[in-house]
């Protein structure tokens, strides 16, 4: 067997159109430039959102102390 033979080959489906797409596709994870500049329509026009804002840990921590403090504090 060669080593050719015995890789897999991954692939994947456009997001955009659903077409197969494989890994060394120069579009990847899209099957053309088509797709991606319509996946990018879509974020830039807001058809696309993150549902939950992204929280940073030591923000999070932060408010934590502050929201601790100003309860000592009452």
């Amino acid at each position: 067997m060669s080593k050719a033979s015995s890789t897999k080959v991954k692939a994947l489906r456009c997001p955009t159109c659903r077409a197969l797409v494989l890994e060394q596709s120069e579009d990847f994870p899209f099957c053309s430039d088509r797709c991606r500049r319509i996946d990018l329509g879509k974020w830039a026009s807001g058809d696309y959102k993150i549902s939950t804002p992204i929280q940073d840990s030591d923000l999070l921590e932060e408010q934590a102390r502050s929201r601790k403090n100003n309860h000592d504090e009452d």
